[in-house]
């Protein structure tokens, strides 16, 4: 049993749940295997199995977390001769000028990520703590250096606290 945050509402449809919270709304897709009931103002999840019981349990705690503070993560832009530059467009978030390319790299945001760039300070928020991670794994990806040595040109976006 999970206590429901105040200012927090859930609803369960069939196999699809809802939390809906202060910091935006968050829908997730739950096993058949697993239920998810709402008893007042408490969320009791059961399965057969132990393991599907406890992971189902982490992703309704993550949900409901997510739904009254946002996921942050912050990062700097690190670069040794190119200053590298962060443009977001609705989805798209677009990089430019890493390593000198002429070509800009691209990447997609997920769900309802957040990603703001001011200098070499780069943030990435959300309510969806599995989006803002995939949002920050495109980032990373999209800036990965191929065909030169890793050690040498170490340029590229890293966690600060």
């Amino acid at each position: 049993m999970m206590k429901i945050p105040q200012g927090v509402t859930v609803r369960v449809e069939g196999q699809k749940l809802t939390v809906k919270g202060p910091q935006g709304e968050i829908i997730k897709s739950i096993s058949k295997e697993a239920s998810v009931v709402v008893k007042g103002s408490e969320i009791e999840v059961t399965s057969n199995s132990k393991a599907l019981a406890g992971t189902t349990e982490s992703i309704v705690v993550s949900m409901l977390k997510g739904a009254v503070t946002p996921y942050t993560k912050n990062f700097k832009l690190i670069y040794a001769h190119f200053p590298i530059s962060i443009e977001v467009k609705g989805s798209d978030v677009t990089i430019k000028n890493f390593l000198g390319e002429k070509m800009a790299r691209k990447t997609v945001l997920i769900g309802n990520t957040k990603v703001q760039a001011k200098g070499q300070s780069v943030t990435v928020s959300g309510a969806d703590k599995e989006a803002v991670g995939q949002t920050i794994a495109n980032l990373r990806t999209a800036m990965k250096i191929k065909d030169k040595d890793s050690r040498i040109f170490q340029d590229g976006i890293y966690e600060v606290d």
